[in-house]
């Protein structure tokens, strides 16, 4: 990684949540080589009725972070959420065979005044998620 490369990931761990970073964001870090998941795909979603409705898809950044996961403008409200991670594309693109397809992650927000952040910690035959800050 480039110099340039480490300085912006650094500025975008640090840059406080503003009216343009989603009120949902995650991060994928692949924990058996110790570096970002970059350019994973990533779609969240929102059940209404029973039924799990997409928001938005997205892809993780140079940093294995999406902070524009929901839409701009998008207000987050309470309810139950299912994040998925298309693990499978991503270890494909690195050569790599893997155990889980795909990672979904559901959540309840409670708070939509607060910021929540899934975090996945990622390898190619496990992978555990908490909740960040």
């Amino acid at each position: 990684m480039s110099s340039s490369s480490r300085l912006e990931a650094v500025k975008n761990h640090l840059t406080p949540m503003s009216a343009h970073k989603s009120p949902i964001t995650c991060h994928v870090l692949v924990a058996s080589t110790g570096t970002p998941g970059r350019d994973v795909n990533v779609k969240i979603e929102k059940m209404d009725n029973g039924s799990f409705n997409t928001l938005s898809t997205a892809q993780t950044n140079a940093d294995g972070r999406c902070p524009t996961l929901l839409p701009a403008g998008y207000k987050a409200e309470k309810g139950i959420y299912r994040v998925t991670f298309e693990t499978k594309e991503y270890f494909s693109k690195q050569g790599q065979e893997c155990f889980y397809p795909y990672v979904q992650i559901v959540f309840e927000l409670a708070n939509p005044e607060q910021h929540y952040h899934i975090p996945l910690l990622l390898s190619p035959y496990s992978y555990t998620t908490y909740r960040g800050s």
